[in-house]
């Protein structure tokens, strides 16, 4: 019965969402192109390069190496094998996807169990750097000093929520066989070569294979990615169209006022909860006072991820052994932990470092913020140049490996 009514939900949902389609097929179309627009100019260049290189780094065992010799570092604070901190370090560096895309491959490799890849994609799909200073602080708020700021926040809750994801899964015998496996294991330069050599033997593939199947995966996961955009980004439109994303606010509107948090934020939390660039960007279109209320609401949902992200994920897990639930309920943590550092850290972290009016801004810290802007206007304005070559490499790969195959 259980299974009956969610077939009949799902597709009274599938048959609603196309009436709304061709009821207002012109908003639908042009929310489509904006996020078309946007995977094309910024997602796609600012993602490939990453998920090139983790797919080499893998592939030469080099992941292997770094577990290693961190084995001693992330197995006691986060209870994971040491090829964690691969998937930690390149998630923030990247931002989402990435952290899960890594951890799939790290369990298809074997390098982790079921529950160590649970408890390490729990932590490791942050925001980049480069979203937060460039878009969020600089784009949308015109205010560089807010970049470190909602970064430290970020990035501390998304520790906080490693640390408690430690405890997840865990059970006596796990943990004695743990301490007898890190007894057993010396971390030791000379061995971790070994390993990473023995690893890159391992795989009999000629290198110009290696180097083709990084670039295809890639630009398969990535154009997964490009949908997901696409569909919560016509999505969101659709529900706003048909006033149910007001009627969700209106219920939300009541929460934040317990909170003593204006009600004005409440549509804009709506749809960052589904897609966070749009949510923060209305948000800091919002003339709500003060300030502190809009950051509480942009770190939220900067730790929940979105929907978007969120279906993103679950679609590269869907693959693997690993569910989707710890991941959900981290992103919850996550957004309590880093809404909860904005309101400790907001005055002691932005208020007291704030430049005054008419002063200057440190040159060490412009020339921080600086270097993001650049990165992110030469990622828009090389995006589609670059996404256009990568797509062009990879058709021309598939089709000759085609033409092998005939032959």
């Amino acid at each position: 019965m259980k299974q009956v009514i969610i077939t009949i939900v799902l597709a009274s949902f599938v048959i609603f969402l196309a009436s709304l389609l061709i009821t207002f097929p012109k908003e639908a179309f042009d929310a489509s192109l904006l996020g078309l627009n946007m995977w094309w100019e910024v997602v796609f260049p600012s993602l490939l390069p990453f998920f090139i290189i983790a797919e080499l780094l893998l592939s030469f065992g080099v992941v292997k190496f770094i577990g290693r010799i961190l084995e001693p570092v992330m197995r006691p604070i986060f209870n994971v094998p040491g090829v964690g901190s691969f998937a930690w370090i390149m998630g923030m560096a990247s931002g989402y996807p990435t952290g899960a895309k890594i951890t799939a491959r790290l369990r298809e490799e074997g390098e982790l169990s079921q529950i160590e890849a649970e408890r390490l994609v729990a932590f490791t799909n942050a925001s980049s750097p480069l979203f937060i200073f460039g878009a969020i602080a600089v784009g949308f708020f015109h205010d560089a000093a807010l970049g470190l700021f909602i970064a430290v926040c970020h990035y501390a809750g998304n520790l906080l929520v490693g640390i408690c994801m430690r405890f997840y899964g865990k059970n006596p015998k796990q943990k004695e066989s743990m301490t007898r496996k890190s007894v057993k294991r010396k971390t030791t330069l000379k061995q971790a070569f070994k390993e990473m050599h023995q690893m890159r033997m391992a795989d009999t593939r000629p290198l110009g294979m290696i180097l083709g199947d990084a670039v295809i995966q890639s630009i398969k996961t990535l154009i997964m990615v490009g949908g997901f955009i696409i569909l919560f980004s016509v999505l969101t439109e659709m529900l706003y169209l048909v006033h149910i994303t007001q009627i969700v606010a209106n219920l939300i509107e009541y929460v934040l006022n317990m909170f003593t948090l204006p009600g004005d934020l409440s549509l804009p939390l709506v749809s960052g909860l589904f897609e966070i660039t749009v949510g923060a960007n209305l948000i800091s279109q919002i003339s709500a006072d003060p300030l502190l209320a809009k950051i509480i609401i942009i770190s939220f949902i900067l730790g929940f991820n979105g929907f978007s992200i969120q279906a993103q994920v679950a679609s590269i897990l869907a693959n693997t052994d690993i569910r989707f639930y710890p991941y959900f309920m981290a992103r919850l943590l996550h957004g309590i932990f880093a809404s909860i550092l904005t309101i400790i850290l907001y005055y002691p972290l932005y208020v007291a470092r704030k430049p005054i009016a008419g002063s200057n801004v440190p040159v060490m810290y412009s020339n921080q913020v600086d270097a993001w802007m650049k990165a992110f206007s030469f990622i828009k304005e090389i995006g589609p140049y670059f996404s256009f070559i990568f797509v062009g490499i990879a058709i021309i790969i598939m089709f000759n490996r085609t033409r092998k195959m005939r032959v």
